[in-house]
């Protein structure tokens, strides 16, 4: 038990506009059921023109605090998860940080694309565990649909746009994290990314016209790293941790692909109701994913005080992480 630290706040936003996969379809020449029997999506959420990530992750970070009885000077530490930023700089933490008036609070975002929670959630779990401070607002936030080729079929039908957010602090004795890891193979870098708008490859006319500052990803190598890297981190939270998979109330993984994640529940024999799935209604809303799951299962009643929940996640980089924990809010 790391310090009873633990997740006291929960809260998300999505975009109004939903995108359906009919309208998705129609730029890549498939049906709709194409789309959902490949992904299990049926629509996603988009947003404005005019509306950035740190639009939807202020709204996010405003019910979180909410749900968790804090004011914003309260909070010491903001972090942000995306890759999709307002701008190369300043961060979007601290464009978050001026707009919800958390003045004592320090702010920097992290970029590890649908990991992106995961590597947030164990930076402020030890910060606090430090005693280094008492409360950090973790959002996850992406708008994935400003950086997609809705042209290629294997990246348009996947992403959509969200923010979810999480105060976390100390619980009562007994409560909070029990585990939490990360890992990372950078090898594996090439298999989904954005390859220009960065310094190796400035934007250009002639890379924007070939949509080269949008995802491009190799779609089976990314599965077939979703699928092993899943079983890693279950079996690895469970050792680390000493319980067994049937202690664990629910697991809430990265929303990437129902096929992902139903290949992973048959071949641990998970039950439905263990491995929590939202994917049908908002795509893969890459760092977004897991706290707006997490919120909404907690909305919907599927987690209890006490309950053991296995939060695990996997993106570009490649990388992944994970954390066990041991309910309170």
């Amino acid at each position: 038990m790391l310090n009873n630290v633990g997740i006291i706040g929960y809260g998300y936003f999505l975009p109004e506009l939903v995108v359906s996969n009919s309208e998705i379809a129609k730029h890549i020449g498939k049906t709709a059921n194409w789309i959902e029997e490949r992904t299990g999506i049926r629509e996603r959420r988009k947003a404005e023109y005019n509306i950035s990530t740190s639009d939807i992750a202020v709204k996010a970070a405003v019910s979180a605090l909410d749900k968790a009885n804090t004011k914003a000077g309260d909070i010491d530490l903001i972090i942000v998860a995306t890759t999709t930023p307002d701008m190369i700089f300043p961060s979007t933490a601290c464009l978050v940080q001026s707009r919800i008036a958390a003045c004592n609070a320090a702010a920097f975002d992290i970029s590890a694309a649908c990991s992106g929670f995961m590597y947030g959630l164990d930076i402020a779990v030890s910060y606090i565990a430090s005693g280094r401070y008492k409360k950090i607002l973790l959002i996850g936030a992406d708008t994935y649909s400003k950086i997609v080729n809705y042209k290629d079929p294997q990246t348009s039908i996947l992403f959509g746009d969200g923010a979810g957010a999480v105060v976390i602090g100390e619980v009562p004795k007994g409560f909070g994290v029990i585990t939490s890891f990360l890992g990372a193979d950078g090898s594996g870098g090439d298999s989904i990314k954005v390859p220009a708008g960065g310094t190796k490859m400035p934007l250009t006319h002639e890379l924007l016209d070939q949509k080269s500052n949008t995802i491009i990803m190799n779609g089976r190598e990314v599965y077939q790293f979703a699928v092993k890297i899943i079983d890693q981190i279950i079996n690895q939270a469970v050792h680390l941790s000493g319980v067994t998979i049937e202690d664990i109330s629910l697991i809430i993984p990265h929303q990437a692909n129902k096929r992902i994640l139903q290949s992973v529940a048959d071949r641990l024999k998970l039950p439905p109701q263990k491995l929590y799935c939202n994917i049908e209604y908002y795509g893969n809303m890459s760092s977004a994913s897991i706290p707006v799951a997490l919120s909404e299962a907690c909305i919907e009643k599927q987690i209890n005080k006490g309950d053991l929940i296995l939060l695990i996640g996997f993106g570009a980089g490649l990388t992944w992480g994970a954390s066990l924990m041991k309910w309170y809010s």
